[in-house]
């Protein structure tokens, strides 16, 4: 009895309870992708796909969650399990056979280490099935779980997410303004990434963006001046915590945003069937956000900071001033300027986040991979997503127009996956 006791008291104490298990499986999705090489370095290697892995997996979580007890309007997979079917079970499986289908099928040409992204996500799938009772609700649990997992594989299965993600054969614009190759990065990523099926959006093209700023206009210039001056890599203007913002929010938008979701979810205290709402529409916004984005980049091609300062000389703005030398703080990714993808994604999920929760006004701090040791701390989530846009000028990848726009498509994103997906049934 004593024992019983004590274990009671353990379980029930909230620093000991055991974990949510979407929470659990979101850091392993996490740390699936980092393993892979998806997102373990300054370059932030391919947050595309891992925005897509993101928002399969928990679509399949949450559908099956649905199965189990119906909260919300279905996505993939409209059924009904049976009666006692485990939660955690349903939640596992249809984890790992999302996870395990998806990052095999990775590009090849990115050199990912796919084998140990799988191994982590086997180990995590056994561990998670040990500790739950060998009893017929675990195999319901597990069939629908896998039911799940099933139907969003087959939804997205011809999405062409498997077009060629590096091209080399990409033909860069010939005119002053046209988007070229980055220094030493002869291809450019993802130009079919705004061609892949959208999972909430109607089109990719839905709120595409007006177009940049001209070349010969004051807008222009004053945001030329801006990057060059902040971005450069030898930078006399950037501070010491614009330096450190730029390093923080390197790291890609899935990884950093998810861990913010994971942390606000603890602190309101979510249950299961919550948290596979919150985790389903921030990934499905995060997953359409990247596909906007592209679908505006590839629309417009828009020249980055480092070919428009090396260059300033053919753009016909007696305003700007060339430096044929300038680099950017870090290495600038090889796609179009316009719109900056990582101010789409702060946009889209702080805009689900703040509908979520009901309010923007929530205090939360917050980790980096990118930034080992360092904490950020903020008072809501447009706080954030305004930081991690302005992170993109500091660090020379964007000029200022392609992060305030897109802050707004992503906002405008986020506003349709809440609005319209994963709808409370009450």
């Amino acid at each position: 009895m004593k024992k019983l006791l004590v274990l009671l008291l353990v379980l029930s104490w909230p620093g000991l309870a055991r974990a949510d298990a979407v929470i659990d499986w979101n850091k392993t999705a996490a740390s699936a992708a980092f393993a892979a090489g998806l997102d373990n370095s300054d370059g932030c290697v391919d947050p595309l796909h891992e925005s897509r892995i993101f928002a399969m997996m928990h679509a399949a979580i949450y559908d099956a969650l649905n199965a189990i007890e119906r909260r919300s309007q279905p996505y993939a997979l409209d059924a009904q399990a049976p009666a006692g079917s485990s939660p955690d079970a349903a939640v596992a499986a249809a984890a790992h056979d999302v996870l395990v289908a998806v990052f095999p099928q990775l590009p090849s040409e990115l050199g990912l280490t796919l084998a140990a992204a799988t191994d982590l996500v086997e180990r995590d799938y056994v561990a998670a099935l040990a500790a739950i009772p060998d009893t017929p609700a675990k195999a319901q649990g597990i069939l629908v779980g896998q039911a799940a997992a099933a139907a969003i594989l087959v939804l997205r299965d011809a999405d062409g997410s498997n077009a060629l993600f590096l091209d080399s054969a990409y033909v860069p614009g010939p005119n002053p303004g046209d988007f070229q190759f980055i220094p030493g990065l002869p291809f450019a990523a993802g130009p079919g990434w705004g061609k892949v099926t959208p999972f909430v959006l109607t089109s990719s093209s839905q709120h595409r963006p007006k177009a940049p700023y001209a070349l010969s206009s004051k807008k222009y210039a004053a945001d030329f001046d801006e990057v060059k001056s902040l971005g450069a890599v030898d930078s006399t203007t950037r501070t010491a915590e614009q330096t450190e913002i730029a390093l923080f929010w390197v790291e890609g938008a899935p990884q950093g945003w998810n861990r913010i979701a994971r942390i606000v979810s603890v602190q309101h205290g979510l249950d299961l069937w919550q948290n596979a709402r919150l985790f389903g529409l921030l990934n499905f916004a995060s997953a359409d956000g990247y596909i906007a984005d592209f679908e505006t980049k590839y629309f417009y091609k828009f020249w980055r900071p480092i070919t428009a300062i090396r260059a300033a000389d053919t753009d016909g703005n007696p305003d700007t001033v060339a430096d044929p030398t300038w680099d950017s703080l870090r290495g600038t990714p090889p796609a179009p300027d316009y719109s900056s993808g990582h101010s789409v994604e702060g946009g889209a999920m702080s805009e689900v986040l703040t509908r979520f929760f009901g309010t923007d006004k929530v205090s939360f701090s917050t980790s980096s991979t990118t930034q080992p040791g360092v904490t950020r701390s903020f008072t809501s989530f447009s706080q954030a997503a305004e930081e991690n846009g302005n992170s993109r000028v500091y660090i020379g990848f964007h000029f200022r127009h392609a992060v305030t726009e897109g802050i707004k498509l992503g906002s405008k994103v986020g506003e349709v996956a809440f609005n319209h997906y994963l709808r409370p049934v009450h």
